[in-house]
């Protein structure tokens, strides 16, 4: 899982950039909102030891986020993308009074019954998860920013995963303190935030018909991602 797979058949004339962004668009489908997991874990339907097991693997990505992001601004010579992108790490690691999204998902945990020391701990980090994570990370690292950047757009998608936990978690899991669903709420309007600018640089960089086939596969790549994050999840607490 080091680079997305090419795919055979390229197109021969650039897309329009609304064209584009439909084709990206499109790869919803393939969003683990989709997921089997994702489908019982948001119709009400996994036990509360399946809901820690996901709570805890997702922090693992969770905090890999800021890493992340910072690789992608080491690599970006931009002055002007940095001082936009650098939003994105204090979004989840928290700047002053603003604890952060990190905070936010431990104190998911602290509601579904993963303390704060098992969390950090990461003992209950399954190794499937941790290749997927890491993976991605790497990719970062050593891809051009742009394609950096052009990883990131699976926000395109997020908004509705969140929206549906909002809906359904307290009646389906009215076990759950409610504060604890914070993330879920604070993600909403950061993610339509950091789609715009995502969009735009991905929509001006990828311009050729090679380099808008490329940004397809990276985002599947990513969509990958966030599959094998959940497969590992599902094996290891059963649907």
């Amino acid at each position: 899982m080091n680079a997305p797979l090419k795919l055979e058949n390229t197109h021969e004339i650039s897309w329009t950039a609304n064209e584009f962004e439909s084709r990206l668009r499109a790869l919803e489908s393939r969003y683990h909102i989709h997921h089997p997991f994702n489908r019982m874990l948001n119709g009400g339907r996994c036990s509360p030891a399946q809901i820690r097991g996901w709570v805890a693997n997702r922090f693992y990505y969770q905090i890999n986020i800021p890493l992340k992001d910072a690789a992608i601004l080491s690599n970006c010579p931009d002055r002007a993308t940095r001082r936009r992108w650098i939003q994105r790490l204090t979004d989840h690691d928290g700047q002053g009074e603003n604890e952060g999204g990190i905070e936010a998902w431990v104190r998911l945990g602290d509601a579904v019954g993963v303390d704060r020391d098992t969390m950090w701990s990461q003992r209950l980090v399954l190794p499937g998860v941790r290749f997927a994570v890491d993976a991605y990370v790497n990719f970062a690292r050593r891809a051009p920013w742009q394609e950096g950047v052009c990883s990131s757009l699976t926000e395109m998608f997020a908004p509705q995963i969140h929206l549906d936990r909002l809906a359904g978690w307290p009646s389906h899991y009215p076990w759950i303190e409610p504060q604890g669903l914070q993330y879920f709420r604070s993600r909403v309007p950061l993610a339509q935030r950091d789609v715009e600018h995502g969009l735009e640089v991905t929509l001006s960089h990828f311009r050729t018909p090679a380099e808008q086939q490329r940004a397809v596969e990276i985002l599947q790549f990513k969509l990958d991602i966030l599959w094998s994050i959940l497969d590992a999840v599902e094996k290891a607490w059963p649907i």
